[in-house]
């Protein structure tokens, strides 16, 4: 017959052997990013949109559009020096501000990147984005603010990937340049999912290192934590809460079940596609999500497309799942399909870090 003691020191002993499991795996992608540079993470090809800062930002704005891109360097010709980036959302958060404070958009047709980033209101008010709860108090325990229209951070081409994802983490980036430091030429844009997409190409097949759920190690933002939209709420309201809480994206559920019905990223420009002018656009701000999303192309799968998954999913099986369609967040749902959770690309790296 088996001992008590004995009996009570096997489930110890397979406690103790998991957690060594689960710190080999997060050591070796740790020792991966150190060992790696942001060179890695580059393309084979690819092209980079660099805006002069005295060009029109509608005019950037549909550059971007027709370069399916999501962000550019901005480069001051009379400093000669790259001053920050512009992003799609960005130009989104301006046409915000211009309904807020009822300003003629007709204007902004002419009001070049520069003139638009010297304007403190429209600075201090829509472009100087909020963290996200979770990572919003440093190691200083000061809160933190997002803000790369008055600066511009980059990472030297060099540098190791652990270099770039602290950067990304710690100053709570979206996105951020890789420089070719000799001749101050950027080379590429990385963002969260290039470094996850890295990683996963690296690790999938070591499948016992990440067998632990995805909850279990804390991966994700979950319970009264998440943060949804209503069909009925106004892509104005739904863009306002997005920036109150430094998201990118959120869970659009029945206002009933709590069922997911969707979700909705801030780089959709779905509204902005079907107006016929400025002012259109900002007439858009009032369509529902229930309207937005019914406009949303299906035929076509982006990485903010709504992917779901389980909170007993295992960090193996996201790694798996992301091989299939590159996302940039699943939301977890419970089997009744109501959200209780939110795994961002960006939780998936910071776990490593």
């Amino acid at each position: 017959m088996m001992s008590t003691q004995s009996a009570s020191a096997a489930p110890s002993g397979m406690l103790r052997e998991r957690e060594v499991v689960r710190n080999t795996g997060k050591e070796a992608i740790a020792s991966f990013l150190e060992a790696q540079t942001c060179y890695s993470v580059l393309r084979a090809s690819g092209k980079v949109v660099v805006f002069d800062t005295r060009i029109p930002i509608q005019l950037a704005f549909y550059a971007l559009v027709e370069h399916d891109m999501q962000a550019a360097p901005l480069w001051d010709p009379k400093r000669c020096q790259f001053v920050g980036i512009l992003t799609v959302t960005d130009f989104i958060d301006v046409l915000r501000y211009y309904r807020q404070t009822g300003s003629d958009v007709v204007t902004l047709a002419t009001r070049s990147i520069a003139d638009i980033l010297a304007d403190e209101g429209i600075l201090n008010t829509v472009l100087r984005k909020s963290v996200p709860r979770r990572f919003a108090v440093n190691s200083a325990g000061e809160y933190k603010e997002s803000d790369q229209h008055s600066s511009f951070l980059a990472v030297d081409a060099e540098a190791t990937l652990d270099r770039a994802c602290h950067l990304l983490h710690d100053q709570s980036l979206d996105f951020l340049p890789v420089m070719l430091a000799p001749d101050m030429r950027v080379l590429a844009t990385i963002t969260y999912t290039c470094v996850l997409e890295h990683l996963v190409n690296n690790f999938r097949e070591q499948r016992r290192l990440f067998d632990d759920t995805i909850y279990d190690l804390g991966i994700g933002t979950y319970g009264e934590e998440v943060v949804v939209a209503y069909p009925h709420q106004s892509l104005h309201e739904v863009l306002h809460t997005l920036h109150l809480h430094g998201l990118s994206a959120v869970p659009v559920v029945d206002e009933n079940t709590q069922k997911i019905r969707g979700v909705y990223s801030r780089s959709d420009i779905t509204f902005l596609t079907k107006a016929s002018d400025a002012e259109d656009a900002v007439s858009n701000l009032n369509l529902t999500m229930d309207v937005l999303m019914s406009q949303q192309r299906t035929e076509v799968t982006t990485p903010d497309a709504l992917h779901t998954c389980s909170i007993r999913q295992t960090l193996q099986s996201v790694f798996e799942y992301f091989a299939q369609v590159k996302f940039n967040r699943l939301i977890v749902v419970d089997d009744e399909e109501r959200v209780v959770g939110v795994v961002r690309a960006r939780d998936l790296v910071a776990y490593f870090l």
